[in-house]
């Protein structure tokens, strides 16, 4: 079997969601998207089981998903916290001192997310998650 496309284009694909992310929220450097979407990823996962972050994880682009689990315990005590206003300071403090999400940066990394994603699988994906986490990409 050959290899698979999103594994052979893996790199080309991820710089262009840096290159949307920075874009969509006002950010100037790939570094800060980078951190960015790390962020929101990590925000997200913390609040799901293992099940339902596996489950998440295999409809993302294969780098997003590398970061989505990159230096993951999941050990760590979950999250029940879904308030946007809450997640947004949490996105923000990954890396505080050099951390440049916008308040939209859980909204606009979810819209490009979007775009690189198999959108009936995704859909898919959501009906499967609880409804505070399908709000979370809306």
């Amino acid at each position: 079997m050959p290899m698979p496309m999103d594994y052979r284009l893996a790199a080309q694909d991820f710089d262009q969601v840096l290159t949307e992310v920075v874009e969509a929220t006002g950010l100037t450097t790939r570094n800060q998207a980078y951190t960015t979407i790390q962020a929101v990823l990590i925000c997200f996962r913390r609040r799901l089981t293992l099940r339902e972050a596996i489950v998440f994880a295999q409809i993302l682009p294969a780098m997003v998903r590398a970061l989505f689990v990159q230096d993951w315990d999941p050990d760590e005590p979950r999250s029940t916290i879904w308030d946007r206003t809450a997640m947004t300071e949490e996105v923000k403090a990954l890396r505080a001192d050099h951390n440049f999400s916008p308040d939209t940066a859980i909204r606009d990394v979810a819209s490009v997310l979007r775009r690189h994603v198999e959108a009936g699988a995704f859909e898919h994906v959501l009906t499967r998650l609880p409804a505070p986490a399908r709000d979370f990409w809306e």
